[in-house]
């Protein structure tokens, strides 16, 4: 993979969980659209978290960590992009200590993620 793609960096003013102005971009700042593909994500992370914690195979955690890290650059979620690429250099699951490690640290980001969501759209499930 060319380094450029290795590379993860959090762009300027993305201090919030979610980079609101990055997914703006994709959704033309529409933020019932907003919500929406937010409400996805946060349905996805606790099966992505879930296919790492029972991975059976280096494969299995390269493709959960490869998908976190997609989904959440797709939304702006920078931190959780992060992770999945730190996920991917673990190179799959001999270390397990690591693995449970990197999990623990994906879902703590991910109820920030979370938190953040339901404060930025209070209405968001009515």
């Amino acid at each position: 993979m060319p380094q450029q793609c290795e590379q993860l960096e959090k762009p300027r003013g993305a201090e919030a969980p979610v980079d609101r102005v990055h997914l703006g971009r994709y959704t033309l700042g529409d933020s019932g659209l907003e919500r929406e593909v937010l409400g996805l994500f946060l349905a996805q992370i606790p099966l992505t978290i879930e296919s790492l914690q029972f991975a059976q195979s280096d494969r299995d955690w390269q493709v959960a960590a490869h998908t976190l890290k997609g989904s959440a650059r797709a939304v702006g979620a920078w931190n959780i992009a992060h992770l999945g690429l730190e996920a991917e250099k673990l190179g799959g699951i001999g270390d397990r200590e690591a693995c449970r490690s990197m999990i623990g640290r994906i879902e703590a980001a991910a109820a920030e993620v979370e938190s953040y969501i339901a404060a930025a759209f209070p209405d968001r499930d009515h």
